[in-house]
Order: structure tokens, then C-alpha cells, then sequence
């Protein structure tokens, strides 16, 4: 399953997924379930808004394609927070504090390069009890990491007792 996370890159995933010899299943194209025909894409797209947490609760592991080049990386708390094993390259500067504690908790294993981040993938793949294993770590990861928004609007509050009362703010 292959995951473009804007949704101007739908089209242009699905054309270098087909001309890379693929047969492909678009998410979009179907409503609850997918067609029996999809069942046997060799790859799903997933060009649909709002479903992560399906997809990564249908992955065995996530490799996140954004952190391979200096875009900044994604979200690897989704992942995470789903169970699914986190593979992530050298560019996560949008998400560094994030990656950082990841890599250290061995919730996300970080990787030099794209044929690295296959490899690492595919090893925890065909490995179960690791797989098991990086899976526990994600979910035990995001968990203690929870509720950031709440602990943030908490902060906020404290620093404007008015916000908190309802007041105005000058």
C-alpha cells in the first residue's frame, strides 16, 4: 500500500505506480469494501483523506517515503499510535523531537537511505517476534506521549488566567 500524503500527488503516484509495471487498487474508486477485482492489485493506493489510522492499522510496517528526502518527514505518532513499526530516514526535521525520542524508546529504527529503510522493513517483516516486538514499542511510545494537545491548552490557560475564566484578552 502506498500512502501519498497530498492529495495533488494522487494522480501522479498512481501513473509511477502503473508504469512501474504495477496493477493498482484505488481507495477512492471504492465505497466500504473494496471491488473483488482490487483484491487482486498487486498495490493498493491510498488516495483517500481521513483514513490514516485504517491504513496503518492495515500495515504491517510503515515507511515513511517523506523522511527520505529533505522534506521534513510525517507524523510517526499515527503509525505509532496504531501498533504499526516505524522505518524512518535521515530527514524528520519537522517531527525531530518526535524521531529523536522514537529512535531512542527502539519505537522507530532510523535509516541512511531508501534501499536501507527496504531492507529494515522487509527484515522486520520476515522476522515475527520483532515485528511483535517494535510493534509493542510503538503502542507503548505513543501512549506515553498522549494527550500533548490537552497539556498544552493546560499551559496556556495557566499563562492567561483570563482565557481560562472566560475573560477578555488585551
Amino acid at each position: 500500500m502506498i500512502v501519498p500524503r497530498h492529495p495533488q500527488r494522487f494522480d501522479e503516484v498512481a501513473a509511477l505506480m502503473r508504469a512501474s509495471g504495477l496493477s493498482i487498487a484505488r481507495r477512492s474508486e471504492w465505497g466500504e469494501t473494496p471491488h473483488p477485482a482490487d483484491l487482486d492489485a498487486d498495490a493498493w493506493l491510498g488516495d483517500s483523506m481521513r483514513e490514516m489510522p485504517l491504513y496503518y492499522g492495515l500495515a504491517q510496517v510503515a515507511l515513511l517515503g517523506g523522511s527520505f528526502a529533505p522534506l521534513g518527514g510525517q507524523n510517526l505518532i499515527e503509525a505509532a499510535a496504531c501498533g504499526c513499526p516505524v522505518v524512518m530516514g535521515p530527514h524528520t526535521f519537522n517531527f525531530a523531537e518526535a524521531a529523536e525520542l522514537a529512535a531512542q524508546a527502539e519505537a522507530a529504527q532510523r535509516v541512511d537511505g531508501i534501499a536501507a529503510g527496504l531492507d529494515a522493513a522487509l527484515s522486520l517483516l520476515g522476522d515475527a517476534p520483532a515485528l511483535g516486538e517494535a510493534g509493542r514499542r510503538a503502542r507503548e511510545f505513543a501512549a506515553a506521549h498522549r494527550g500533548a494537545a490537552q497539556r498544552m491548552a493546560e499551559a496556556i490557560t495557566t499563562l492567561w488566567p483570563e482565557v481560562q475564566s472566560g475573560g477578555e484578552t488585551h
